[in-house]
Protein backbone atom coordinates (compact mmCIF):
# COMPACT_ATOMS: atom_id res chain seq x y z
CA UNK A 1 0.00 0.00 0.00
CA UNK A 2 1.25 3.59 -1.03
CA UNK A 3 0.12 5.93 1.24
CA UNK A 4 1.39 10.11 -0.04
CA UNK A 5 1.33 12.46 3.04
CA UNK A 6 1.46 15.96 2.28
CA UNK A 7 2.19 18.84 4.41
CA UNK A 8 0.52 21.87 3.00
CA UNK A 9 1.89 25.31 2.05
CA UNK A 10 2.42 27.69 -0.65
CA UNK A 11 6.02 28.49 -0.14
CA UNK A 12 6.94 25.26 0.43
CA UNK A 13 5.11 22.10 0.53
CA UNK A 14 6.40 18.87 1.91
CA UNK A 15 5.64 15.67 0.75
CA UNK A 16 6.82 12.08 1.81
CA UNK A 17 5.68 9.17 0.14
CA UNK A 18 5.57 5.80 2.28
CA UNK A 19 4.75 2.21 1.19
CA UNK A 20 3.80 -0.31 3.56
CA UNK A 21 3.72 -4.49 3.36
CA UNK A 22 3.00 -6.07 5.92
CA UNK A 23 2.47 -3.45 8.09
CA UNK A 24 6.61 -2.53 8.01
CA UNK A 25 6.89 1.27 6.47
CA UNK A 26 9.81 2.57 4.02
CA UNK A 27 10.11 5.74 2.40
CA UNK A 28 9.85 5.67 -1.18
CA UNK A 29 10.53 9.17 -1.55
CA UNK A 30 9.89 12.53 -0.08
CA UNK A 31 10.93 16.41 -0.88
CA UNK A 32 9.10 19.50 -1.08
CA UNK A 33 7.41 21.76 -4.23
CA UNK A 34 9.08 25.12 -3.58
CA UNK A 35 7.47 28.17 -5.53
CA UNK A 36 9.49 31.43 -5.63
CA UNK A 37 7.53 34.22 -3.80
CA UNK A 38 8.29 36.70 -7.04
CA UNK A 39 5.39 34.47 -8.84
CA UNK A 40 1.84 35.33 -8.76
CA UNK A 41 -0.09 33.63 -5.80
CA UNK A 42 -2.70 32.37 -8.42
CA UNK A 43 0.41 30.81 -10.29
CA UNK A 44 2.11 29.37 -7.60
CA UNK A 45 -0.98 26.98 -6.52
CA UNK A 46 -1.53 26.68 -10.31
CA UNK A 47 2.29 25.13 -9.87
CA UNK A 48 1.10 23.28 -6.74
CA UNK A 49 -1.75 21.00 -8.65
CA UNK A 50 0.47 20.62 -11.41
CA UNK A 51 3.71 19.24 -9.27
CA UNK A 52 1.49 17.34 -7.43
CA UNK A 53 -0.81 15.84 -10.48
CA UNK A 54 2.75 14.64 -11.34
CA UNK A 55 3.74 13.29 -8.27
CA UNK A 56 0.64 10.64 -7.44
CA UNK A 57 0.36 9.85 -11.56
CA UNK A 58 3.98 8.18 -10.72
CA UNK A 59 3.64 7.01 -7.98
CA UNK A 60 0.02 6.32 -7.71
CA UNK A 61 -0.70 6.28 -4.28
CA UNK A 62 -4.11 4.13 -2.34
CA UNK A 63 -4.77 7.29 -0.16
CA UNK A 64 -3.52 10.92 0.60
CA UNK A 65 -2.93 12.20 3.77
CA UNK A 66 -3.25 16.12 4.52
CA UNK A 67 -2.52 18.01 7.22
CA UNK A 68 -5.29 19.86 8.92
CA UNK A 69 -4.84 24.16 9.24
CA UNK A 70 -3.98 24.83 12.54
CA UNK A 71 -4.26 28.20 14.32
CA UNK A 72 -1.90 30.53 12.61
CA UNK A 73 -1.02 33.77 14.41
CA UNK A 74 -0.60 35.17 10.78
CA UNK A 75 -4.17 35.46 9.28
CA UNK A 76 -2.70 35.97 5.62
CA UNK A 77 -0.52 32.52 5.91
CA UNK A 78 -2.90 31.09 7.08
CA UNK A 79 -5.43 31.74 4.49
CA UNK A 80 -2.56 31.27 1.44
CA UNK A 81 -2.29 27.76 3.79
CA UNK A 82 -5.76 27.17 3.26
CA UNK A 83 -5.94 27.73 -0.46
CA UNK A 84 -2.99 25.47 -1.19
CA UNK A 85 -5.23 22.60 0.88
CA UNK A 86 -8.15 23.84 -1.15
CA UNK A 87 -6.07 22.63 -4.48
CA UNK A 88 -4.82 19.66 -3.18
CA UNK A 89 -8.05 18.38 -1.99
CA UNK A 90 -9.20 19.70 -5.41
CA UNK A 91 -6.24 17.63 -7.30
CA UNK A 92 -6.92 14.62 -4.86
CA UNK A 93 -10.73 14.41 -6.07
CA UNK A 94 -10.23 14.90 -9.57
CA UNK A 95 -7.40 12.03 -9.82
CA UNK A 96 -10.53 9.92 -7.67
CA UNK A 97 -7.48 9.29 -4.86
CA UNK A 98 -9.20 9.08 -1.84
CA UNK A 99 -7.74 11.76 0.50
CA UNK A 100 -8.14 11.57 4.44
CA UNK A 101 -7.21 15.00 6.19
CA UNK A 102 -5.42 14.76 9.70
CA UNK A 103 -4.41 16.92 12.48
CA UNK A 104 -1.18 17.86 13.91
CA UNK A 105 -2.17 16.54 17.53
CA UNK A 106 -3.38 13.33 15.55
CA UNK A 107 -0.24 12.53 13.88
CA UNK A 108 2.01 13.23 17.47
CA UNK A 109 -0.62 11.26 18.69
CA UNK A 110 0.17 8.35 15.88
CA UNK A 111 3.97 7.96 15.94
CA UNK A 112 4.89 9.07 19.67
CA UNK A 113 1.54 7.62 21.96
CA UNK A 114 1.12 11.48 22.84
CA UNK A 115 -0.35 14.12 21.28
CA UNK A 116 2.15 17.45 22.99
CA UNK A 117 5.35 15.49 21.63
CA UNK A 118 7.55 18.10 20.09
CA UNK A 119 8.80 18.81 16.67
CA UNK A 120 12.23 16.54 17.29
CA UNK A 121 10.59 13.50 18.77
CA UNK A 122 8.11 13.03 15.82
CA UNK A 123 11.40 13.88 13.51
CA UNK A 124 13.23 10.82 15.52
CA UNK A 125 9.95 8.71 15.15
CA UNK A 126 9.89 9.26 11.60
CA UNK A 127 13.86 8.63 11.43
CA UNK A 128 13.31 4.89 13.51
CA UNK A 129 9.87 3.43 12.33
CA UNK A 130 11.18 4.19 8.35
CA UNK A 131 14.79 3.00 9.46
CA UNK A 132 16.57 6.03 7.85
CA UNK A 133 19.99 7.14 8.50
CA UNK A 134 19.29 10.19 9.61
CA UNK A 135 16.39 12.90 10.30
CA UNK A 136 15.04 13.52 6.50
CA UNK A 137 15.22 17.31 5.27
CA UNK A 138 14.19 19.93 5.23
CA UNK A 139 11.57 19.53 8.44
CA UNK A 140 8.54 20.09 6.00
CA UNK A 141 9.79 16.86 4.00
CA UNK A 142 9.54 15.11 7.40
CA UNK A 143 6.64 16.28 8.59
CA UNK A 144 5.34 14.66 5.26
CA UNK A 145 7.00 11.64 6.31
CA UNK A 146 5.09 11.73 9.63
CA UNK A 147 1.39 12.47 8.13
CA UNK A 148 1.97 9.87 5.45
CA UNK A 149 2.77 7.18 8.90
CA UNK A 150 -0.55 8.62 10.88
CA UNK A 151 -2.31 8.69 7.75
CA UNK A 152 -1.85 4.92 7.11
CA UNK A 153 -3.56 3.72 10.13
CA UNK A 154 -7.13 6.26 9.09
CA UNK A 155 -9.70 4.78 6.47
CA UNK A 156 -9.80 6.16 3.06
Amino acid sequence: MIILGIDPGVARLGYGIVEEIKNVPRAVTYGCFETPSTMSHANRLATIHKELTQLIKKYRPVKIAVEKLFFSKNVKTALQVGEARGVILMTCAKLQVPCVEISPKEVKQALTGYGGADKQQIQRMVQLLLKLKEIPKPDDAADALAIALAGARLPA
